[in-house]
Order: structure tokens, then C-alpha cells, then sequence
């Protein structure tokens, strides 16, 4: 349990936890374990490092590298810096590292082994980075990591911190243009704490055997990693997921609590004798990021035995908005397809056009209101703006409201298809998709169409050695969903585009059938 009157900025988690428990595990990384005391000392010697080089508070400091127990030395070192981590997408292009360096006008950037290559290429066009830091191996002229840290004093610099200084800047994973930054706070953290606590799903206790296993530059994989600490539970890192590791890990660890996104789930339940793992440790599985079908969610919890909390939120409000808890989770229930309730504290509307509230049940634009609502998008105010206005954020969702008040997700606004005047959700369809036996995953898009304006097409993925044909998956989609939703033609690909916090790339699936047209609907 986090105890948060003993926490006024996030740089007090390591200290008390270094206070309450300092003999305690913190993390397990490989052949590694480091303490609370551990990791607070060197929560002070990063930071002094990072002071020593010139960053005063509020400086913007990047990350680019895997997953491990270093980056969050880094994370707790910048929070007691007052300087402000901004964790890079280490799968994008190098133009576009360079354009979110720049961007955030980070001074420091600390690099992995396996990405110094790509530092080096773009080395010559960051404006701002003067200091350059090898966090794995040695790299000619960059201070190591280790050796970095470790000659500096140990000593708290007990930085002032303000609630409203950020403290993390992630960029959005948009599937459109350039991505923005987002500035958290330690008000908006602190305040998602407490909430995500009193939810019920981040209440550990300490001790407990967490998994910290998605992408450290995704919120997800960065608040599973904080809030163990937070908790003083025991952070297991994964450098980066993979579904065998996972089982191996379950195993080797005993892990009780974990997150995944859809995709790792449904990979796992594909895992060669999975079914002969010992897995009764875990006790509860948070999944979120991205919809998840009723049939894989099914087989999970046959598997796992865990209970499963699903989390829908945005990088935009620390990743808070609803939760849905275990108890949601028994088919009998009804609510497999909703991503549950409000969080304690959050407001949450549904809107049409005219920012309007919707009747129960109406889809429209979904709307979040709450204290973990970002300060903004990083020199951005147009967008922020655009996105915030008298403290609701649009988040570009469509979904409704049942009349239990359990929120359902139909997809992103700018995805839904017209066809013949319907509105058609992709996500709905997918999920009939996704029932069928032979399917391994699948996605929906619109494509052109001369009669309909735009035609629904599946692209799916079949599983190995499964047997169909476009004609019997059309057929058996109809026999769930309205005729007007159902495909009217089916791709086979052998894997589907996902973004690292596994949303469908829906954009590279469109781009072939809109080549030659200036706009995007039809």
C-alpha cells in the first residue's frame, strides 16, 4: 500500500521506502537485485550527476534503451533532480527519435547498448542533447553508466519541488503525424495513486512479487514499475516481453501481479505446453491498451486461474479512467465487453458533436475530467487546447454508457467506417471475428466503395494449421452481427501492424486502399 501523507513529490518514494523496508528487494533485473536503500542512494547519486552536468530543474532528460533496473535508477534520479524524464519509443525511426529530442529540448540522454547505433546517427541533429551517457557498455567518449553514478555523492540533494512541476514527459503513440509530448506532474501522479489504489487494483502489499514487463516509454510499463516501488512490493524487470519469459518468470519468481497488453495474452494462450506451467502464484492480471476479445479473455482466465481487472485510461491522465474488477469478469455478469466503471474521483461523459451528453446507451465522443488529467501537451497549446476544454478531456473514444454505469469502448472516433449511412465500430467486428475457431487475430478497416461509400473489410490472421476461406469467416461473422457491420471482404496476412502498446496500426492496413485520394472517408 502506498503511503501517500508521507509522499509530497515523487521523489519521496524511494526515500520511504529506503526508510521503511531498506534490507528489502526493490528490483530484480537478470543477474541483478538491488535494494530500497540501494536504490535510493543511487536515486541521489543520479541526481547529483545530473546536477553536476547543468540540469536545473524542469531540464528535460531522455532515455532511450530496453527495459531494466538502470532505467528506473534514472526515473527515481531525475525525481529527485527535479528534472523531468522523458522515456523514447526506441522502436521509432531515427528522424523521429530526433524529432522527440528535440522537440522536448532534452540535455541529457542516456542511451542502451543496442541503441547506439541509432544515437550516434542521429547525434548530429539533436540541438539540445549535450551529454551523452552508455547505460549498458562502454562507448567511446560517453561516460558508463556505472562508473557515472558511482562517483558521485551519495548524498540527497533534497531539490525543491513544486506539486505542479512535471516530472514525466511520454510522447502520444498517435498513428498521425508527429507525437506530442505529454507533461505529468507530481500532482497528477500522487493524486492517480491514490485513486488507482482505492480502485482496488494497485493496493499491494509489500513484498508482493510484481511483473514490470511492458515498454518503459508507455505509461502502462512505467506505472507498474513506480507503483511496485511505491508499494514496496518486488519488482521482477523484463528487458523486453516475451510470452515464453513470461511463463518462465511466473515460475521462476512466483509472480502475483502483472500487466500485459491484449496481444501478449492471446500470444501466451499460443505457447506450447502452456497448459503444464505452474502458475498459481498469480493472483491478478491487469490487461489494457487495446480491446480484447470476449473468447480470448475466457480462455485466459481458464488458464490463469487470476483475477483479471481491465484498465482503459490515456497517457493524457496517467493512464487512470475505469477499471473493470474480477468480480466484472464472470461471463454470467454480462460485462465482458466493457472496459468497467469510473476510477474514485474521475468523471466520465459521453458526448456527440455538439459536445452534448448522450442518452445511456447513444455512442459518442467519451470525455474524462480528474486531478490526474495532464497539464498539457509540450509547447503544444493549440492541441492542448483542442483537447481540454473546462477541464474535460476529449479523448477521441467512442463509446456508451450502459444502465449499470459500466462504460463500453467502440473504437476511436476517426475509425469508425460509414457504410451506406451506418455507423459501423471496428472493434465490434473484430470481436465476432476473433470468435471464429480458425482465427488468430484480426482487425477491421473501411475501404472505398462505389455503392456503399466505404465497404468493411477484415484482415485476419490464421491460426497454424487452421483451414478456412474468406467465404466461410464472412458467413460465420453474419451470424452475430448485423449484416450491415459484417465484412464484405477478408484479407489473410501472416501478422498484423500493432504499435508497442499493442493498438492495430489501422493506418498502414488503410494506406493501400486510399493510395491516389486526398481524404480518407469516402
Amino acid at each position: 500500500m502506498f503511503d501517500l501523507a508521507a509522499m509530497k513529490s515523487l521523489g519521496d518514494i524511494t526515500r520511504v521506502q529506503a526508510r521503511v523496508r531498506p534490507d528489502a528487494i526493490a528490483h530484480v533485473f537478470e543477474d541483478r537485485t538491488t535494494t530500497f536503500a540501494e536504490l535510493d542512494k543511487r536515486a541521489s547519486q543520479i541526481a547529483n550527476g545530473l546536477i553536476a552536468m547543468g540540469v536545473k530543474p524542469q531540464t528535460r532528460v531522455g532515455y532511450i534503451g530496453m527495459n531494466s533496473d538502470r532505467f528506473f535508477e534514472v526515473v527515481y534520479g531525475c525525481f529527485k533532480a527535479n528534472a523531468v524524464l522523458v522515456g523514447v519509443n526506441w522502436r521509432l525511426a531515427p528522424p523521429e527519435v530526433a524529432y522527440v529530442l528535440n522537440d522536448a529540448g532534452a540535455e541529457v540522454l542516456f542511451v542502451g547498448a543496442e541503441f547506439t547505433g541509432l544515437a550516434d546517427k542521429v547525434a548530429p541533429e539533436l540541438k539540445t542533447v549535450r551529454h551523452f551517457i552508455a547505460v549498458d557498455a562502454p562507448h567511446d567518449g560517453w561516460p558508463v553508466f556505472e562508473a557515472w553514478r558511482d562517483g558521485q555523492s551519495a548524498a540527497d540533494p533534497m531539490v525543491k519541488v513544486d506539486p505542479e512541476d512535471d516530472v514525466i514527459q511520454l510522447y502520444t503513440s498517435g498513428t498521425t503525424g508527429h507525437p506530442k509530448g505529454v507533461q505529468l506532474t507530481n500532482a497528477n501522479y500522487l493524486w492517480f495513486m491514490g485513486s488507482a489504489q482505492e480502485a482496488g487494483w494497485a493496493n499491494y502489499d509489500a513484498g508482493e512479487v510484481n511483473l514490470v514487463a511492458m515498454p518503459n516509454f508507455h505509461v502502462a510499463g512505467l506505472n507498474m514499475g513506480v507503483l511496485t516501488v511505491a508499494a514496496g512490493a518486488k519488482g521482477i524487470v523484463m528487458k523486453q516481453v516475451d510470452p515464453v519469459k513470461v511463463l518462465d518468470m511466473i515460475e521462476q519468481y512466483g509472480i502475483q501481479n502483472m500487466f500485459l497488453v491484449p496481444a501478449v495474452i492471446q500470444f501466451i494462450l499460443t505457447v506450447p505446453g502452456v497448459h503444464d506451467r505452474k502458475l498459481g502464484t498469480l493472483k491478478r492480471i491487469f490487461y489494457g491498451a487495446s480491446p480484447i476479445s470476449e473468447e480470448v479473455l475466457k480462455k485466459a482466465g481458464a488458464l490463469f486461474g487470476a483475477g483479471f481487472t481491465q484498465l482503459y485510461g490515456l497517457t493524457e491522465t496517467v493512464g487512470g479512467g475505469t477499471y473493470l474488477p474480477p468480480e466484472a469478469h464472470d461471463p454470467a455478469a454480462g460485462k465482458l465487453r466493457s472496459c468497467g466503471k469510473p476510477y474514485p474521483g474521475f468523471d466520465i461523459k459521453v458526448v456527440d458533436g455538439e459536445g452534448k451528453t448522450v442518452e445511456q446507451g447513444a455512442v459518442g465522443e467519451i470525455l474524462l475530467r480528474a486531478p490526474a488529467i495532464m497539464k498539457g501537451y509540450w509547447n503544444k497549446a493549440d492541441a492542448t487546447a483542442k483537447s481540454v476544454v473546462d477541464g474535460w478531456f476529449y479523448t477521441g473514444d467512442a463509446g456508451f454508457f450502459d444502465g449499470d454505469g459500466y462504460l463500453y469502448i467502440h473504437d476511436r472516433v476517426k475509425d469508425m467506417i460509414v457504410s451506406g449511412g451506418e455507423n459501423v465500430y471496428p472493434a465490434e467486428v473484430e470481436n465476432a471475428l476473433m470468435s471464429h475457431p480458425a482465427i488468430a487475430d484480426a482487425a477491421v478497416i473501411g475501404v472505398p466503395d462505389e455503392k456503399w461509400g466505404e465497404a468493411v473489410k477484415g484482415i485476419v490472421v490464421v491460426k497454424p494449421g487452421a483451414d478456412t476461406s474468406a467465404e466461410d469467416i464472412i458467413a460465420f461473422v453474419k451470424t452475430r452481427i448485423a449484416g450491415y457491420k459484417t465484412p464484405k471482404s477478408i484479407d489473410f496476412v501472416e501478422a498484423l501492424p500493432r504499435n508497442p502498446s499493442g493498438k492495430i496500426l489501422r493506418r498502414e492496413l488503410r494506406d493501400p486502399y486510399w493510395a491516389g485520394r486526398e481524404r480518407r472517408v469516402n
